[in-house]
C-alpha cells in the first residue's frame, strides 16, 4: 500500500503505475479536492484538511495520520508540497513508513541552493559565479552584485520551479528584486533567504535525469532540454536535448552522476545545468524528486520512472545497468495551464465546461488530474494537463505536437492552449534554436495583437445564437397551452413585414451586427461585406455543424452568460452578445478604484494614504496560485485610501485602494 501525499496530475500518474503493479494506492485530499480525479481513481482516499495547502497538503501530521489509518507501507510525495522536505522524510522514517525519495541528509544537502553549490564546487562540478553567503543584508547583496557585474539574478535559497526568481538589470533594480524574491520565497517555502548569481546571456537550460539505489549504483537516463520558459517557469520540455554534441552529452551526464555520488544520493533526482553559447556548462541546482517533465524521459527510454522509484524505496537494486539504457526517438512535452495570455498570463480559475484532449496512442500521452466539469481552484497550481508526443526524430515529434495541440479544446476557463500552438508553429522552434530567452525574443509572434472576428466566426456565433433561441422556443412551446402560436416562432416572422432579425456582438471595442432572414430550411446572413446562405445543427454537447455557403464547418460555441467562445479548429474567439439597454445600465467601477485581477492573499502593501506615485509604481502584491502578482499604478497620481492589509484574503474584483489620477496637463 502506497499513500500519495499530493494531488492533481502527479497523484493520478503515481496511481496509474501502482495499479499496473498491483499496489494499493491511497489518496489524500483537501476540502477543495473532495471530488477530484485523483480521489476517484485511488483505492482509498482520506481527508487531510481545508483548502489552503499549509493546512492540508503541507500538514505532515495529517498526512502521517492518514498513512497510519490506511495501513500504508510507503509514501510517495510526488513533486511540490513536501517532496523536498527533509523533516517530512525524517518523520516518515520515524513513523516506520518508507519515503519514496532520497534520504533526509541528501535533501538537506541540496535543498538549499547555496549549500548545494558549495557541495558541487567541492565535487568539481562547474557552478554559476555568484554570492551564496549567509549574510542577507541589502548592503552585502549590493556589494556582491557589484562585483559580479549587472545583470544579476536574485533567487531564493530554498524551493524551485522558478518561484521568486528576479532579474536586476541595473544596480537601481536590486532592492526591488530582492524584496520581491523574499516575499515570494517566504510565502512558497517558508524561507526568505536569497542568493545572487551572474545572469548569463541566452543560456540553454539542460537537465540530466539520474537514479541511484541503496547499494551505491548511480546512473543517468540522459538529458532533457527545458529552455522554453516564461518567468523561469518551464513551458515545453524535450528529450533528448536537440543539437547536443555526443562529447558534451557525455560530460554533462558524468557531471550529474558525480554530483549524485558526492552526497550519497538514493532515488530519482535531476541535476540542472545552464549551457553557455560556447559549450560550457554550469551547475544550477539539483531537484531531489521526480520532475514535472519526467514523461519525456520515459518516452525516449521506455522506462517507468515511478516504478523505479518504488523498487528503490523497497530496497531493490536499479532494474538496469547504464549500458542497457538506450535513447529511442524524440519526445516533447507541453504544459497546458489555466492562465490568460491576454492578461499577462494571470492564472485563471473556474469550472471547466468543456475538455477535449487528443486520444492517447503510441505517439501521444496525456497526463492530467482534471475532468470536464471540474473546477480549477485558486489554492493550487493551475495546471490542466501535460501533453506529451513521441516520434522517431525531432521533426516528426514537432509535427505531432502541432497536430495534438490543434485538437485541444478547453472551455470555461482561459488557457495557454493557443500560446502553446503558436510556440510549436514557430520556425525557430522547429529549427531547435532554443534558449531561455526564446519566449521573450519571439513575444510579438507568440502573442499577436487581438484581431477582429472573421466573418466566419461571426456567422458561427450568429447560428449558435439562433440554435439557442430555437431550443428555448421549443421548450416554451412545449410548456404552453398553445404550442402552435406564431409567437413561439424564431425565424424573425413579423406581422405584415419581412422576416428579419438582428444579432449583435461586441468584439473588443467594436459592435458587429449580423442581419438574419429565414430562407427555406436555413438563413440568409448579411455580414460585413458578404451575404451567404447558411444553416446549422447543434448536438447535445454543444458542437455545431454548419453549412456556410456550401462549406461544411464544425465548431464549438460555448455560452457563458452573455459571452460566447467560438472555437473552430485550433483557434478560439470571444464575443459578447450586445444589448445596448443592458449595457447602459451596467455599473462601472468607480473612478480611481483599484481592484485585484484574481482571488488571493495580500502579501505586501507598498504605499500609504497620501503617497504620490508615478505610473508603474508597485502598489500592492498579491499571492495566488503559487505566484506573486504585483499591481502597478496605471497613471501618475495620489493614493487616497488603502482598504487591505498583509494577510487579507481577497476575491476577484475587490477594491484594494482608492487612487486619484493626476490631472492631465
Amino acid at each position: 500500500t502506497v499513500l500519495i501525499a499530493n494531488r492533481g496530475e502527479i497523484a493520478c500518474r503515481v496511481i496509474r503505475t501502482c495499479r499496473r503493479l498491483g499496489i494499493r494506492a491511497v489518496a489524500v485530499y483537501s476540502d477543495a479536492d473532495a471530488a477530484a480525479l485523483h480521489v476517484a481513481q485511488a483505492d482509498e482516499a482520506h481527508r487531510i484538511g481545508p483548502a489552503p495547502a499549509r493546512r492540508s497538503y503541507l500538514d505532515i501530521e495529517a498526512i502521517l495520520a492518514a498513512a497510519k489509518a490506511a495501513g500504508a507501507e510507503a509514501i510517495h510525495p510526488g513533486y511540490g508540497f513536501l517532496a523536498e522536505n527533509a523533516e517530512f522524510a525524517e518523520a516518515c522514517a520515524d513513523a516506520g513508513v518508507a519515503f519514496v525519495g532520497p534520504p533526509a541528509a541528501a535533501i538537506r544537502a541540496l535543498g538549499a541552493k547555496d549549500a548545494a553549490k558549495k557541495v558541487m564546487d567541492e565535487a568539481g562540478v562547474p557552478v554559476v559565479p555568484g554570492y551564496h553567503g549567509g549574510a542577507q543584508d541589502l548592503e552585502t547583496l549590493r556589494g556582491a552584485a557589484g562585483e559580479l557585474g549587472f545583470p544579476v539574478l536574485v533567487k531564493p535559497v530554498a524551493g524551485g520551479g522558478g518561484l521568486g526568481m528576479r532579474v536586476a538589470a541595473k544596480a537601481k533594480d536590486l532592492a526591488d528584486a530582492v524584496a520581491a524574491s523574499r516575499r515570494e520565497a517566504a510565502s512558497a517555502f517558508g524561507d526568505d533567504r536569497v542568493l545572487i548569481e551572474k545572469h548569463l546571456s541566452r543560456p540553454r537550460h539542460v537537465e540530466v535525469q539520474i537514479f541511484a539505489d541503496g547499494s551505491g549504483q548511480t546512473l543517468h537516463l540522459f538529458e532533457r532540454d527545458c529552455s522554453i520558459q516564461r518567468r523561469y517557469q518551464k513551458v515545453m520540455e524535450e528529450a533528448p536535448a536537440p543539437g547536443l554534441e555526443a562529447d558534451l552529452r557525455a560530460r554533462l551526464s558524468e557531471a550529474a552522476v558525480a554530483a549524485a555520488r558526492a552526497i550519497g544520493y538514493v532515488g530519482a533526482g535531476t541535476v540542472e545545468f545552464l549551457l553557455d553559447r560556447k559549450g560550457g556548462f554550469y551547475f544550477l541546482e539539483m531537484n531531489t524528486r521526480l520532475q514535472v517533465e519526467h514523461p519525456v524521459t520515459e518516452m525516449v527510454t521506455g522506462q517507468d520512472l515511478v516504478e523505479w522509484q518504488l523498487e528503490v524505496a523497497a530496497g531493490a537494486a536499479l532494474p538496469l545497468a547504464q549500458e542497457a539504457i538506450a535513447l529511442s526517438g524524440h519526445a516533447i512535452e507541453a504544459r497546458l495551464y489555466a492562465e490568460d495570455p491576454e492578461r499577462d498570463f494571470l492564472p485563471a480559475s473556474g469550472r471547466i465546461a468543456r475538455l477535449r484532449l487528443p486520444r492517447e496512442d503510441e505517439h501521444v500521452r496525456i497526463d492530467t488530474g482534471v475532468r470536464e466539469g471540474d473546477a480549477v481552484a485558486v489554492h493550487y497550481d493551475p495546471m490542466i494537463a501535460k501533453l506529451i508526443v513521441w516520434d522517431r526524430d525531432r521533426a516528426g515529434a514537432v509535427r505531432r505536437l502541432r497536430t495534438a495541440l490543434g485538437e485541444v479544446q478547453v472551455l470555461g476557463v482561459a488557457t495557454n492552449a493557443a500560446f502553446l500552438a503558436s510556440l510549436a508553429a514557430q520556425p525557430a522552434f522547429a529549427a531547435g534554436e532554443l534558449d531561455t530567452g526564446f519566449v521573450s525574443r519571439h513575444r510579438k509572434a507568440l502573442l499577436p495583437a487581438r484581431r477582429a472576428a472573421s466573418e466566419r466566426v461571426l456567422a458561427l456565433a450568429a447560428l449558435a445564437v439562433l440554435c439557442e433561441r430555437a431550443d428555448a422556443a421549443r421548450a416554451a412551446a412545449a410548456r404552453s397551452n398553445d404550442p402552435y402560436s406564431p409567437w413561439h416562432r424564431t425565424d424573425g416572422w413579423q406581422l405584415n413585414d419581412d422576416n428579419r432579425q438582428e444579432v449583435a456582438f461586441r468584439d473588443g471595442e467594436t459592435i458587429e451586427e449580423v442581419t438574419v432572414r429565414a430562407r427555406g430550411d436555413g438563413y440568409l446572413l448579411q455580414l460585413r461585406n458578404t451575404s451567404l446562405q447558411a444553416r446549422a445543427e447543434r448536438d447535445a454537447s454543444g458542437d455545431l455543424t454548419a453549412d456556410l455557403g456550401g462549406v461544411r464547418v464544425k465548431a464549438t460555441v460555448l455560452f457563458q452568460g452573455s459571452d460566447l467562445l467560438v472555437t473552430s479548429g485550433a483557434k478560439s474567439h470571444r464575443l459578447t452578445l450586445y444589448d445596448p439597454v443592458a449595457e447602459a445600465e451596467t455599473q462601472e467601477t468607480a473612478p480611481g478604484a483599484l481592484t485585484v485581477p484574481l482571488p488571493g492573499t495580500i502579501t505586501a502593501v507598498m504605499v500609504a494614504p497620501g503617497d504620490a506615485v508615478k505610473r508603474g509604481t508597485p502598489l500592492v502584491a498579491l499571492e495566488a496560485m503559487k505566484m506573486e502578482h504585483v499591481i502597478l499604478a496605471d497613471a501618475d497620481g495620489v493614493v487616497e485610501a488603502v482598504h487591505v492589509g498583509v494577510g487579507d484574503q481577497v476575491e476577484d474584483g475587490v477594491e484594494v485602494l482608492a487612487f486619484k489620477p493626476a490631472a492631465k496637463k
